[in-house]
């Protein structure tokens, strides 16, 4: 019962949009789902209002993960992984499928990163570098989230992360891909903008 709830509060927690709280916070005229891409994650949020609005949704979006799995772990205990990756996978469902936004959210690249964060920092360490080495030769964000999801499961399988770990990064780096296939098919066309050009 304890870890059910634990799913639903965590799906709950991550459908909260920051991207569009931030914005409104920032420039209150400002839909950030009619501006840029519609997206409400950091990138957009960047664009539209600037680099500290768009690094303070990361760090919001990332945070509710590693905040809802911190309380997971105090409810179910440090052994139960199974119950902690069924929550993260619950947080990052949320922010991509938002029941405040009916169901249409971000990307979930800033949430799986919080989730990958709490579970194995070494992951996330090495996946940030990766994200940073594409970025910094390519300048696209995308190609740099879609390697990091790429990467996801081969890192857990690496590091010897539980199988219900590894279940919910296949899950995540499906889904992340998904969230992605219109920037996908801007890529294989040439026509993805690069982060700061006009």
């Amino acid at each position: 019962m304890e870890g059910t709830l634990l799913i639903v509060v965590a799906y709950l927690i991550g459908s909260i949009p920051f991207g569009m709280v931030v914005s409104r916070v920032f420039n209150r005229e400002i839909d950030i789902r009619n501006t840029g891409s519609g997206n409400i994650g950091a990138t957009n949020v960047a664009r539209a209002l600037g680099k500290k609005a768009g690094a303070l949704t990361l760090l919001l979006d990332a945070g509710k993960a590693v905040l809802v799995l911190a309380l997971a772990r105090f409810v179910v205990g440090a052994s139960a992984d199974t119950w902690l990756a069924m929550v993260g996978g619950a947080v990052f469902l949320g922010h991509v499928f938002p029941v405040y936004l009916s169901f249409k959210g971000g990307k979930g690249v800033a949430v799986a990163l919080g989730v990958v964060m709490f579970l194995s920092p070494l992951a996330a360490l090495a996946l940030m570098a990766l994200f940073f080495l594409v970025f910094f030769f390519t300048k696209y964000v995308s190609l740099g989230s879609l390697c990091c999801a790429a990467g996801l499961p081969v890192m857990m399988a690496l590091l010897g992360m539980p199988r219900s770990c590894l279940y919910m990064a296949f899950f995540i780096s499906l889904v992340v891909f998904w969230a992605h296939r219109q920037n996908i098919r801007r890529l294989f066309m040439g026509q993805e903008p690069r982060f700061g050009a006009k």
